[in-house]
């Protein structure tokens, strides 16, 4: 058997800028939908992890979760760990 080929680096770039926007969106639909009066408190969604867009191969997202950018949680969710 051979060994599968790594995810490259362009994929795993790509894969991992729509992981952010996919979770940016996610929290910004979550926080419109928190209140409905026209001033709110300002607080955050509180999400912090997603299911990751299945444009990308599982194989992706396990790479990042290796270079340290995301983290396996459960239920096939992940989460971002540089926030910055």
């Amino acid at each position: 058997m051979s060994e599968p080929i790594p995810p490259s680096k362009e994929d795993i770039k790509a894969a991992f800028k729509a992981f952010k926007k996919r979770l940016k969106l996610t929290r910004l639909d979550a926080e419109s939908n928190l209140n409905y009066r026209p001033t709110s408190t300002g607080k955050g969604s509180g999400i912090v992890a997603i299911m990751p867009p299945d444009k990308f191969s599982p194989a992706i997202w396990e790479e990042l979760v290796k270079l340290g950018k995301l983290k396996a949680n459960r239920h096939g969710t992940y989460e971002l760990l540089d926030e910055s």
